[in-house]
């Protein structure tokens, strides 16, 4: 609270401040290009190529700002950064930003440059004095020209073709980070939760014993299956992704899996809880079989025959010992 209130108000700036503030932002958002490209550099390397541009821009609009500097106040330029400044906009961390794929990032590049370029015509239309209208108008167009300028290099080195293989990479990423492990928990925790807890619901016709049970094993089957698909694979050689993601993915899909049925037994009366988990685990299996049909290429209708097919066994199994 106390940094808030010593925050300056971009109407209290004079115009050295106003451009020592360009200056600094251009260095900021030059290394972030920059910290793009690298994290990106390995897996797509094309739109490497696009924020090295775009970096280099900045660095030169950088330049000419500094030759500015220097020749209207002289060579000692003030340090002031944007979040010295109340209502100057803000940037996102690149760890934030680098988990959330790759048009994210071009989506976060993007609205870089506009919030810049929004900011300067605002701030512009604000001022009385002519010489900083001036100036906020300038540093305005230039922001729209890097924006124009990194449609140019998108155009030079991401063609069709290559923003197609990007884009199938991409995908294919989130099919090993992301669906694959989150699949494999899904179909673990609906299909072997089923027997324990339909097993207990009949041979109790208890509802709060049955929700107890479903907890129980929805919970440990999520954290067993989430640091077992963690441990297994680092993602180095098998380009599957982050470890922690994955074991996420996974640890997450199994434990809803399981709580998806269990959890209609928090009903005190036995047959309306059963039944409405009979209509989850109906929902829940083809669920299953369209993900494997959307994501994992497979046939619908195999994919619906062997989910369905073995959940049903898998469910006829508990309600037979349950009700032996």
């Amino acid at each position: 609270m106390r940094f808030f209130f010593q925050r300056r108000q971009f109407r209290d700036l004079s115009e050295q401040e106003v451009l020592a503030l360009a200056i600094s932002s251009e260095e900021d958002d030059a290394r972030i290009y920059r910290s793009y490209a690298e994290m990106l550099r390995a897996d797509y390397p094309d739109t490497a190529q696009v924020f090295d541009g775009m970096a280099r821009e900045e660095d030169g609009h950088r330049k000419m700002l500094i030759d500015l500097h220097c020749a209207r106040f002289g060579e000692v330029i003030p340090l002031i950064r944007r979040e010295h400044v109340a209502g100057y906009y803000a940037r996102r961390p690149v760890w934030l930003v680098q988990n959330l794929g790759i048009e994210r990032i071009r989506d976060e590049a993007e609205g870089m440059e506009s919030d810049a370029e929004r900011f300067y015509i605002e701030a512009a239309k604000r001022s009385t004095d002519a010489a900083t209208r001036k100036l906020l108008g300038d540093l305005a167009a230039a922001e729209a020209g890097h924006q124009d300028r990194a449609g140019a290099l998108t155009a030079q080195h991401l063609d069709p073709d290559a923003r197609d293989s990007e884009d199938r990479n991409a995908h294919r990423q989130f099919v090993l980070t992301w669906v694959q492990p989150g699949l494999a928990g899904l179909m673990d925790g609906s299909v072997s939760t089923l027997a324990p807890i339909f097993a207990t619901a009949f041979a109790t016709q208890d509802t709060g014993t049955t929700f107890l049970v479903g907890l129980a094993a929805s919970l440990g089957a999520g954290i067993s299956m989430g640091f077992t698909e963690a441990a297994s694979d680092d993602g180095a050689l098998s380009g599957r992704g982050s470890p922690l993601k994955r074991g996420i993915a996974a640890g997450v899909m199994t434990a809803l899996g399981g709580l998806g049925h269990a959890l209609p037994y928090l009903i005190p009366h036995f047959w309306t809880a059963t039944i409405i988990a009979f209509v989850v685990v109906f929902i829940e299996l083809w669920v299953i079989a369209w993900i494997q049909n959307r994501f994992m290429d497979t046939p619908f209708f195999r994919a619906a025959f062997q989910v369905v097919l073995g959940g049903a066994l898998v469910f006829a199994v508990g309600v037979l010992i349950g009700s032996g």
